[in-house]
């Protein structure tokens, strides 16, 4: 699978191949059918409970987010997709789908963190194991698949690899076509509605997945949108080096920053091998190196 874009598409951490050539696929594809599986509650007096959202949700519009693993970057995406399925409870059902080998496992792992995130769409567990309901071919490379269905029938689908707050716009913009909201929230509006630091480190996730790639996916929108650029193979070297300087110039003296600028770099260039150009990994491991040793 091809890892890297989907990464720094930092949605479509898995949506947005960086070439046609390179598409990542999680899920039931627009026009497929959204079959019946069976899921557990996780959290609250119902807690074990055995359900079917798809039946029980009878062809109602409903949003589907299955979910492999948890990392404090997709904490953003995740709110954006509940407060909008929130604020529209009375035509779209929204339904948080975690991935798990099993059962007790599953929910002594997740329970906690949803306790603390406090989702206002359903939390269940699939019975289906690591992989998923056996019809839904989910890919385990991506950490997340949005599914928007509508009479049971996939209306769009996002495959995210490594999803962030920069993919909240165009899946919230699915969502709305969906259902038939003629203005959906902006990226600037979803961005200002998300808790600030502060807050959200009042708010930790009590459980984690663990990251299977070295460094981290930045928080920071720019700086992600700079990095989905940068692993780019159309650049030519005069981008590269115009880029890294826009980068140096944007962190500048934020110690954050410089930080989420380290551990992207140290992502990307783990899958050198795969995507950008050789200059570019060559003044990546530079730029790293400026990083580490300023």
């Amino acid at each position: 699978m091809k890892i890297l874009f989907s990464i720094l598409c930092l949605p479509v951490f898995c949506t947005l191949p960086l070439s046609a050539a390179d598409p990542v696929f999680s899920g039931p594809q627009p026009g497929e059918a959204t079959t019946a599986f069976k899921s557990v509650d996780i959290i609250g007096t119902d807690a074990g409970k055995e359900r079917d959202v798809i039946t029980l949700n009878n062809g109602a519009p409903t949003v589907l987010v299955f979910v492999h693993g948890l990392e404090r970057s997709m904490l953003p995406l995740m709110r954006a997709v509940d407060e909008y399925g929130g604020k529209f409870q009375d035509r779209l059902k929204t339904e948080f789908v975690f991935l798990a080998a099993e059962r007790v496992g599953g929910m002594e792992k997740y329970a906690p963190a949803l306790n603390s995130i406090k989702l206002k769409g359903r939390p269940t567990l699939s019975v289906d194991g690591a992989e998923g309901p056996g019809n839904y071919g989910l890919n385990k490379e991506c950490l997340m698949t949005i599914i928007a269905a509508k009479e049971n029938k996939t209306q769009a689908s996002f495959a995210l690899v490594q999803p962030g707050i920069a993919d909240a716009e165009r899946v919230i913009g699915a969502i709305a076509k969906m259902i038939g909201d003629e203005k959906p929230p902006t990226a600037a509006e979803i961005a200002a509605a998300q808790p600030q630091r502060g807050e959200m480190a009042q708010r930790p996730m009590a459980a984690k997945g663990k990251d299977p790639f070295p460094g981290a996916v930045p928080t920071d929108g720019k700086l992600q949108s700079m990095l989905r650029s940068y692993i780019r193979k159309e650049n030519d070297d005069a981008t590269i080096d115009r880029m890294l300087q826009e980068v140096r110039e944007h962190i500048k003296d934020n110690t954050d920053l410089k930080k989420q600028a380290l551990d992207g770099w140290t992502r990307i260039l783990h899958f050198k091998d795969r995507y950008g150009t050789p200059y570019a990994v060559k003044q990546g491991e530079a730029f790293l190196e400026e990083l580490k040793n300023p």
